[in-house]
């Protein structure tokens, strides 16, 4: 019998959620074959079989949120069966094998003190569910009165962390479930399953209009669930914890421009077109190198916060998709031509919008560019990506009159860029002497090759 982990799949990675499974128990898959979509707070991915086998015991039900490196199915040989009083956390296993369930779950697996075990058999939690803190993630005591707390505390609701999110996103109140866990309490798969009971009389259709003036039909509610809500979670802390400061220039990339028709006409047929993101890209990597304060991380550490300065710049390139945002990251920027950058960044882009990305290449951006050009957008700022300390918004290129020699006005085509920085980690004068270097690598690329 194999164990099915849900795998880590980023460094600060701590949770995943189950969005499908393509799989259902009783199934022969052959090792390699994805069996389960899941989503992180990056990206969507897929989780492979480890073995050959009949898939069973699958543990946890399509949305739910679950822990890195815990149990979620199994794989059995030939002649296997899953172990005597097998519980299915998620109820997906089949209605006979609950009801041969026993109350105690399997803990025989779990690395765990004696003190801890004893306090989870006390209280029914399931080791398995927990993670260890100690070493080799062994559980400890406090990992299990972490959990009960979480769980919540005796005369409350009981249910699992996973259960509790569930419920406030769709709306549930707890205290009118019934709990298929141990000691009745709420598992995640509850939460969905206490929805489909509800009858479709019970909860009447929005109102076509309010008693207003105006129409105020309700057209769509979007969940904010999956990428959106981590989008959201994260750029909110962003905005609250880092005291954003913005630098703005406008940059004659009349120079910049003709560098990018040069790179056009050395393309080969059938090769994408080196776009102005590309440029900008190695303008970036370019100023970030003589600026090296703002290619950071500012991290928490035991003895208080950190800026942790990079040696390589690896450059984050935003991408819109319909579900939300996404940042692939180009590794070692600074050290490829803009052929090379240009090739990358659509490869990237185009795999990110297919949900193709690997999860090494959305990991350990140390500075980030948006470009909303293509979108008309005259200027704008952009919050920063922690624990990164900047990032670049690029706006649209328009023509306007400057003066040129002996102040006669001329037309050049100009574009703003907007420096968003940490002021925690990045003093004005350091970011003013970045957004000096940027200019100039635009507005006189060969600069860059001296």
């Amino acid at each position: 019998m194999k164990e099915i982990i849900m795998p880590k799949f980023g460094f600060n990675q701590e949770t995943a959620e189950i969005v499908n499974w393509l799989v259902k128990p009783g199934e022969r898959v052959e090792r390699g074959q994805p069996i389960a979509e899941v989503t992180t707070d990056k990206i969507n991915m897929e989780v492979e079989a480890p073995e050959s086998g009949v898939i069973d015991g699958l543990q946890y039900q399509q949305g739910a949120v679950v822990p890195v490196t815990v149990v979620i199915g199994y794989i059995l040989s030939p002649g296997e069966t899953l172990p005597a009083g097998f519980v299915a956390t998620g109820q997906v296993a089949t209605p006979a094998a609950q009801q041969e369930a026993k109350p105690e779950p399997p803990q025989s697996k779990v690395q765990a003190t004696p003190l801890a075990t004893r306090i989870a058999q006390d209280q029914g939690v399931d080791l398995g569910q927990l993670q260890g803190s100690g070493p080799g993630g062994r559980v400890q005591r406090k990992d299990v009165e972490a959990y009960l707390y979480q769980a919540g505390p005796p005369g409350k609701v009981r249910a699992v962390p996973a259960a509790r999110r569930l419920a406030r996103e769709r709306g549930v109140d707890l205290a009118e479930l019934r709990g298929s866990g141990v000691r009745g309490r709420i598992q995640s798969s509850d939460v969905p399953a206490a929805m489909q009971q509800i009858p479709a009389a019970s909860t009447p259709p929005p109102p076509a209009t309010t008693s207003g003036m105006y129409n105020t039909a309700l057209r769509e509610i979007i969940p904010l669930v999956g990428m959106r809500r981590t989008i959201a979670e994260r750029l909110q802390k962003s905005a609250q914890e880092a005291p954003h400061i913005t630098f703005d220039i406008d940059v004659d990339v009349s120079a910049a421009e003709a560098l990018r028709g040069r790179a056009n006409n050395l393309l080969k047929p059938g090769q994408k077109r080196v776009s102005l993101t590309a440029i900008l890209a190695k303008s970036v990597a370019w100023a970030l190198q003589r600026n090296p304060l703002l290619n950071a991380w500012l991290l928490n550490a035991p003895q208080g916060q950190e800026i942790h300065v990079l040696a390589s710049v690896n450059l984050g390139i935003a991408v819109a998709l319909e579900a939300g945002l996404i940042v692939p990251v180009v590794p070692d920027a600074a050290s490829k031509g803009i052929l090379q950058l240009s090739a990358e960044i659509n490869d990237l882009a185009e795999r990110a919008r297919s949900a193709k990305l690997r999860p090494d290449e959305v990991a350990e951006g140390t500075f980030t560019l948006t470009n909303l050009g293509m979108f008309g957008i005259d200027r704008f700022s952009a919050i920063i990506n922690p624990p990164q300390v900047a990032i670049l918004a690029a706006s649209r290129i328009s023509k306007q009159f400057i003066p040129g020699e002996n102040d006669q006005p001329v037309v050049r085509p100009l574009m703003t860029l907007t420096l968003s920085a940490d002021h925690r980690a990045v003093d004005g004068a350091v970011a003013a002497r970045f957004m000096a270097d940027l200019r100039q690598a635009l507005e006189k690329p060969d600069s860059m090759t001296l």
